[in-house]
C-alpha cells in the first residue's frame, strides 16, 4: 500500500505548536476547497441516491474516510463536525426530512463558502431548507466565529482596552449565545476530521461532543486511526497533519476517548481491513465508531434485573457491571433503560418485578458491585395461583393459540 504524498515529507525535528498545526491544516483544506486534492481522502461508497442532488464540485472536494450519514434518522437534529464542502450535511438533510435540522461546523473559510454557495440550490431540489453552516472550531463549539467577527467589525482592537473588550465579548458569546447549545443535538457526525485536532485539544473536543448531545443521543464518527502510536517525529510535522497521519489516534485510545468523555455503548461500526496508508511500518486506516450519551444521574432500585442472552460467558458494560450469561443480574432503573434503548437491546432480557416499585419508594441502588436478583425477590407482593400444565405445551389452546 503506497503512502499519500504528504507522508513522504521529512519530519520537522524542531517540533510545532498547535497554532502551526492549525495553520497547516486550514491552508491545505483551503486548497482542497479550490482544487481537488486526491490524497486528502480514501475511497468511500456512499448511498448514490443521496448524491444525485449534490453539485459535482461538492462531490469532488469531499475528503472523508467513511459514511457516518447512515446512522442518521428521520426528524433528527444533526451536527456535522468539520463539515467541509457540506457533502455529509446535504446527505443528512435528505434523511432527516423537512422536520429535521442539520448544522455543519467548520473553521476553513473557503470550505464554508463552498458549502454555503449551494445551500439554496440543494434545498430547492430536495424540497426543504434545513441546513445551516457555522464557522468555529470543533473543540470549542460554544464560540461562534461569525458572531465574533461581526462584533470585531464595529469594535476594532488597537490597544489593551480593546483586547480586554474582545475577551469579554468572547466569554459572553460562549455563555449567552453558544454556537451549539447544551443538549441540543440528536446525533453528532464527523468524517475524517477529529484526527486534525491537536492532541492537547482532543479531550476538549470529545467533551464538547458529550455536552451538545441530548440524553439518549449518539455520536457516529468516521476517522483515520493507527494500529501503533504515532512517533513524535511524525507528530511534529505540520505537513503530515493535513494528511491525516500525525494526529491519528491509536485504535484502542480512540475508543477510550469516547468513554473518558462519558459516552457509553461504544462500538466499532466499520473497520477498513486494508490500511489506507503505511508510514514507518505503522498502518493507518478508516474506522467508524458509534457511542451514546445517557448514563448520567443517580441509581435507584426498582427491583429489576436483566438476563444476558450470550453468546459470551460474561460481558462488562461501560459502567463496570458484569453480566453473566443466563443469570438474573440486578440493575438500577437507569441501567435498565440504557440496556433497553441503546445498543444492548438485542442482547438482554428485562425482568421486572410483579409489583411495581414507585419512584417515591425506590431506594438508592449500589451500582459499584454486581449481584444476582433472585426470582423470589421479583415475585414479592403478588400472590399467584398455581397453573397446571397441559398435556403438551405445544398443543393448541381452545382459542387456537400455541406456546410453541
Amino acid at each position: 500500500m503506497s503512502t499519500p504524498p504528504a507522508a513522504t515529507q521529512q519530519a520537522n525535528p524542531a517540533g510545532t505548536d498547535p497554532a502551526a498545526v492549525l495553520s497547516s491544516v486550514q491552508s491545505r483544506y483551503s486548497e482542497g476547497a479550490r482544487d481537488v486534492v486526491p490524497e486528502l481522502c480514501c475511497p468511500v461508497d456512499y448511498d448514490a441516491s443521496l448524491l444525485e442532488v449534490l453539485p459535482q464540485e461538492i462531490i469532488d472536494r469531499d475528503y472523508g474516510c467513511g459514511d457516518p450519514s447512515r446512522f442518521v434518522r428521520k426528524g433528527e437534529v444533526v451536527l456535522d463536525l468539520g463539515s467541509g464542502g457540506g457533502k455529509i450535511c446535504y446527505m443528512a438533510s435528505q434523511i432527516v426530512g423537512e422536520e429535521g435540522r442539520v448544522i455543519g461546523v467548520d473553521a476553513t473559510t473557503d470550505m464554508l463558502e463552498l458549502a454555503r454557495s449551494h445551500r439554496g440550490t440543494v434545498g430547492d431540489k430536495v424540497g426543504w431548507h434545513n441546513v445551516d453552516f457555522r464557522r468555529g472550531h470543533i473543540q470549542d463549539l460554544r464560540l461562534d466565529h461569525d458572531a465574533l467577527a461581526s462584533w470585531l467589525e464595529g469594535h476594532p482592537v488597537s490597544d489593551l482596552a480593546g483586547y480586554e473588550a474582545l475577551e469579554n465579548e468572547r466569554a459572553r458569546l460562549r455563555r449567552d449565545e453558544p454556537m451549539v447549545a447544551d443538549e441540543s443535538v440528536d446525533v453528532v457526525l464527523s468524517n475524517c476530521v477529529l484526527n486534525l485536532v491537536d492532541p492537547s485539544d482532543k479531550p476538549k473536543m470529545f467533551a464538547e461532543i458529550h455536552r451538545v448531545l441530548k440524553r439518549g443521543g449518539r455520536a457516529a464518527i468516521s476517522d483515520i486511526v493507527s494500529d501503533e502510536d504515532v512517533p513524535l517525529e511524525l507528530q511534529q510535522n505540520p505537513e503530515l497533519w493535513s494528511g491525516c497521519i500525525s494526529g491519528a489516534m491509536r485504535e484502542d485510545r480512540f475508543l477510550q476517548a469516547f468513554a473518558d468523555a462519558g459516552l457509553y455503548g461504544i462500538e466499532i461500526a466499520a473497520y477498513q481491513s486494508e490500511p489506507w496508508a503505511i508510514v514507518q511500518g505503522i498502518e493507518f486506516r478508516s474506522m467508524t465508531v458509534v457511542a451514546y450519551k445517557g448514563k448520567e444521574g443517580p441509581c435507584y432500585d426498582h427491583g429489576e434485573a436483566v438476563i444476558y442472552k450470550g453468546p459470551w460467558k460474561s460481558v462488562v458494560d461501560d459502567d463496570g457491571h458484569t453480566l453473566r450469561r443466563g443469570e438474573r443480574m440486578a440493575v438500577c432503573r437507569k441501567t435498565l433503560n440504557l440496556y433497553e434503548s441503546g445498543p444492548y437491546a438485542d442482547d438482554i432480557l428485562a425482568v421486572r418485578p410483579l409489583t411495581e416499585v414507585s419512584a417515591d419508594d425506590a431506594p438508592l441502588f449500589a451500582c459499584d458491585r454486581d449481584s444476582v436478583r433472585e426470582p423470589a425477590e421479583t415475585k414479592l407482593g403478588a400472590a399467584r395461583p398455581d397453573v397446571a400444565p397441559g398435556t403438551s405445551c405445544c398443543e393448541p389452546a381452545s382459542d387456537g393459540t400455541s406456546c410453541c
